[in-house]
């Protein structure tokens, strides 16, 4: 059974770190690009970042540049969202994502979500 199982959410002050990890099971997690999308209470979805399979090229959204790092241990089936000087504009829900291809090519979308962790900035 395919399953992502998030943890790590909580409150963090203005300006301080949190990691947020995603345990993968149930598939051939190093074959598959990952993402982290996020929802902020109120508001739509909004694509965070992504990491190909073998974790060599990364891609992020402007909002979270230099200070959001993703990453990945194929060897743990584990993906991770490290989060350095938050902001309270980060506060949302963060869903880890599977993609559906195995190819690293994002146009087929994002086919398996978690269930989210809530992470709340404010001081």
């Amino acid at each position: 059974q395919l399953q992502l199982v998030q943890s790590g959410g909580g409150l963090v002050q203005p300006g301080g770190p949190l990691r947020l990890p995603c345990a993968a099971s149930g598939f051939a997690f190093s074959s598959y690009a990952m993402n982290w999308v996020r929802q902020a209470p109120g508001k739509g979805l909004e694509w965070v970042s992504r990491i190909y399979s073998g974790g060599n090229i990364t891609m992020d959204a402007d909002s979270v540049r230099d200070r959001f790092t993703i990453s990945r241990d194929n060897a743990k089936n584990t993906l991770y969202l490290q989060i350095n000087d938050a902001k309270p504009e980060d506060t949302a829900v963060y869903y880890c994502a599977k993609e559906r291809s195995p190819t690293n090519w994002e146009g087929y979308g994002m086919d398996y979500w978690g269930k989210g962790t809530l992470v709340t900035v404010s001081s």
